[in-house]
């Protein structure tokens, strides 16, 4: 069984953007979000300025954190290696999408649920190269089996020096870039001391103090894919509801065990404590992005 990998030569990327065009026809994806895209990096003080450019698309992880954390199953790691989505089983919990340390899992406003790249596995099943790979005018999107010593992505990962995002977080990425600079590799230690977070823009800040002339100049990240946090006051209510459901109980607790009897400690505070659990409950259930679909937790379980 073949195990699927990525290579990409930022040396001939040009940051067409042929590959996020390619990728939003095949799959349909809607207008504001993205299986694959392309940064654009900036550094140097002119007129020595260079602009790199830097696609990204799932890293179909080998110890993927998105399929550990998906509460019903629909992440999931396919013979292949390809970490694919079976968006009948999502529930729209945004979970894979904070447990994703790359920022490429992003919840579909059509469908609700979550949507993310499968290296195209409709086309692979087939014998075909994803979309991006076909488009790509300068060839340098290398795509095949990693575990065939006469593919020319596993020649690249034997043979070359590559680079990986994000390798301290222990997921075994299966997308390697060639000559990549490190502004472009890791933008959040490269653009400082600009505040950089993935899925941001953040341009150099109105009145921030000019270069030193010749001086090489901070890298910056010029355009990016924005879109809201996974969670906001939802989860600030979650957690208060959480708190009051386990401290009524905990404190009702401690003082029976101290002897104390009654109707606050033996009614009121059980009531209290099951009272916070179905708010907490109704607050999880409601923010699901396809709350008919809660039920999945338990008979979808991971």
């Amino acid at each position: 069984m073949a195990n699927f990998g990525f290579a990409i030569d930022l040396r001939k990327c040009i940051g067409c953007h042929a590959c996020t065009i390619a990728c939003k026809s095949e799959h349909e994806i809607p207008v504001g979000v993205n299986r694959c895209w392309v940064k654009t990096v900036e550094k140097g003080s002119f007129p020595a300025t260079r602009r790199l450019f830097f696609p990204v698309l799932c890293n179909q992880c080998s110890d993927a954190p998105c399929v550990r954390i998906c509460p019903t199953n629909a992440l999931f790691k396919r013979r292949d290696g390809i970490v694919d989505l079976n968006a009948t089983s999502c529930i729209g919990c945004r979970a894979c999408m904070e447990a994703c340390p790359y920022d490429q899992l992003f919840i579909d406003p059509n469908t609700h649920t979550a949507e993310k790249c499968n290296f195209c596995a409709n086309r692979v099943e087939n014998e075909l190269l994803p979309a991006c790979v076909i488009v790509c005018p300068t060839e340098c999107r290398i795509f095949g089996d990693l575990d065939d010593p006469s593919s020319a992505v596993s020649r690249i990962v034997q043979h070359e020096a590559f680079a990986v995002r994000k390798p301290e977080k222990g997921t075994g990425p299966k997308v390697f870039y060639l000559g990549a600079d490190e502004s472009v590799i890791r933008p959040e230690i490269a653009a400082r001391p600009l505040h950089y977070k993935e899925g941001r823009v953040h341009l150099r800040p109105l009145g921030a103090p000019a270069e030193d002339p010749g001086s090489p100049g901070e890298p910056r990240v010029d355009y990016d894919v924005p879109h809201g946090k996974p969670w906001g006051a939802d989860m600030v209510i979650y957690l208060f509801m959480k708190a009051v459901s386990t401290g009524a109980m905990l404190l009702a607790a401690l003082l029976w065990l101290d002897g104390a009897r009654g109707l606050l400690v033996e009614v009121m505070a059980p009531l209290i404590s099951v009272a916070g659990v179905a708010l907490t409950s109704i607050v999880l259930i409601v923010d699901l992005e396809r709350p008919e679909r809660f039920y999945y937790i338990l008979t979808r379980s991971n």
